[in-house]
């Protein structure tokens, strides 16, 4: 194997003042951008979600910038300090724990009272967790979605499921491992036998994709408890009417978790057919178990 050419030099040029928002890798750390280092190099604090995971990341590449911690918990009259110091011409380099800054992650107060002071804010994109999935999905990616999470609580989710089951694009969507299977079950109950993708620990020594309709990965026994970060991508619904074969699948499942009348007034909403006979097939189902 020939040696690995050398990393090039970092770039010399001197920042301008203002707030870097700065994506960072989601797992590997060799998915850092120039741009990034040349950023974090350049800047004279670096505010992360957590300083331990951003701390990592600038020893791994030599770089000594001071560090402070900045979340949802960050006081208003400490963000209101960073944007004098930036209208006074410091450069501040805001970084997540993995991925672009405020997507799913705190950080917007200050971008917003930054662009409000008049303060110049300047992205250095790079790694994305729902770009990552979406690119490995095999799904349409002229128009999609990113939902963020869903609620953790049955009914919440469902309802808000029941929101974006019109939208006309491919979704984009994270979810916590430990709800993950109990989520995409609520997806095939609501959406149907969608096709989707479930992509776990990207870039990470142990990243995995599966691929299938929303009923099937909700069964898959490798999805019941998995490890690590998830990233849900589903297909856009389709101009096809549900037919009978579709109307038995959502039953099944939903009956796996409710009695055939609530399972009927489910499958209707999600479907757009009528309860009655649905109930009638319930009961058909329920009886054959």
């Amino acid at each position: 194997m020939p040696p690995r050419p050398p990393a090039p030099a970092l770039s010399q040029a001197p920042l301008a003042p203002g707030l870097y928002v700065v994506a960072t890798p989601i797992g590997n750390l060799r998915d850092v951008t120039l741009r990034a280092l040349d950023v974090l190099a350049g800047c004279d604090r670096v505010l992360a979600e957590d300083t331990r995971v951003t701390g990592k990341l600038l020893a791994t590449y030599g770089i000594k910038k001071p560090l402070e911690r900045h979340d949802d918990h960050t006081p208003e009259h400490v963000r209101a300090k960073l944007v004098e110091a930036m209208r006074a011409g410091a450069r501040l380099a805001l970084c997540s724990d993995a991925g672009v800054p405020l997507v799913s992650d705190p950080g917007l107060p200050l971008v917003r009272e930054a662009i409000a002071a008049g303060v110049a804010v300047i992205p250095a994109p790079g790694a994305s967790a729902s770009l990552a999935a979406l690119a490995a999905a095999g799904l349409p990616t002229d128009r999609f979605l990113f939902a963020g999470f869903p609620p953790p609580r049955p009914a919440a989710r469902r309802a808000w499921l029941e929101e974006l089951k019109g939208v006309r694009a491919t979704l984009v969507l994270f979810e916590a491992p430990a709800r993950l299977q109990a989520s995409l079950a609520d997806m095939a109950a609501v959406f149907g036998e969608r096709p989707a993708a479930v992509a776990r620990e990207l870039t990470k020594l142990h990243e995995t994709h599966y691929h299938g309709a929303l009923g099937t990965l909700a069964a898959h026994p490798e999805l019941a408890r998995p490890k690590g970060e998830i990233v849900v991508v589903i297909g856009p619904p389709t101009d096809k009417p549900p037919d009978d074969a579709d109307a038995d699948r959502a039953l099944a499942e939903a009956l796996t978790r409710l009695g055939p009348a609530q399972a009927a007034a489910e499958v209707a909403r999600s479907l757009g057919l009528d309860r009655r006979s649905l109930y009638s097939r319930a009961l058909a189902l329920k009886g054959t178990r």
